[in-house]
């Protein structure tokens, strides 16, 4: 297996050709540190988990999608514009390529949740969704409506703090990811993507009560998470899929 490429916090090659922009804006990441061999099983074949000081980690990170465009298109205001929460993995492949790995996504607009799921083969779901803010502080609740297990939620709320100097190494572990990994029709898959270096802040967990986790295979990873951030956002563009090793 390839050496890993090395963290940075802006992308360390360029993506090409733009296949779809969108923008990721209000983000709150919470993560749990957990044993690898926890989430090995829940990775797509030629990936393993990616390591940092010998764990890896589980983000729960919910958030507001802005103005999916495709194609050097201007972005869409109403069907590309929608809160989000995922969960996700992070991943690392034979190419020495770091990623994510989601595990579900839920999403507010149905049929963006339909697109993704046939076109993409992600696992969006389809949520009844609500982001609020009230000077530093931001909430954010989810209750999965289709497909199964309908009634999976999460409310979440968080006081943002002061922000973050840069290089933080599990900062820029967490959230430095230039691609995501899934299976495909033909293979695995890495989706690359580049954007502007995060500007990340530390914020403070006031409630978290969800069952997102448990619904996406990880019922092992409760409590209170190892780490909580938040950021104002980045403006992002998505490469070509791309398959290996034909792909790398």
């Amino acid at each position: 297996m390839t050496a890993p490429e090395p963290l940075t916090a802006t992308s360390p090659r360029p993506v090409g050709r733009t296949v779809f922009t969108q923008e990721w804006r209000d983000l709150t990441f919470l993560h749990w540190a957990v044993d690898p061999a926890l989430v090995a099983p829940l990775l797509p074949p030629g990936t393993v988990p990616d390591l940092l000081d010998g764990v890896t980690h589980v983000g729960l990170i919910p958030f507001r999608m802005r103005r999916i465009g495709f194609l050097g298109a201007p972005g869409l205001p109403y069907l590309g514009s929608f809160p989000e929460t995922n969960v996700r993995l992070y991943s690392v492949d034979a190419q020495g390529r770091r990623g994510v790995v989601f595990r579900s996504l839920e999403a507010s607009r149905l049929l963006p949740v339909l697109a993704a799921r046939w076109v993409a083969r992600l696992p969006y779901t389809w949520a009844g969704m609500r982001v609020t803010r009230d000077g530093d502080r931001l909430g954010y609740t989810s209750t999965r409506r289709w497909p199964g297990p309908r009634g999976a939620h999460s409310r979440i709320e968080v006081r943002v703090g002061e922000q973050l100097p840069p290089g933080d190494p599990l900062g820029t572990f967490l959230t430095a990811r230039w691609g995501l990994h899934r299976p495909g029709r033909r293979g695995p898959v890495y989706w690359p993507n580049e954007h502007a270096e995060w500007p990340l802040h530390r914020a403070e967990l006031l409630t978290l009560d969800e069952s997102l986790l448990a619904a996406a295979g990880l019922p092992a990873v409760t409590g209170a998470p190892d780490s909580v951030l938040y950021s104002a956002g980045v403006a992002v563009r998505f490469g070509p899929p791309q398959r290996w090793p034909a792909g790398s």
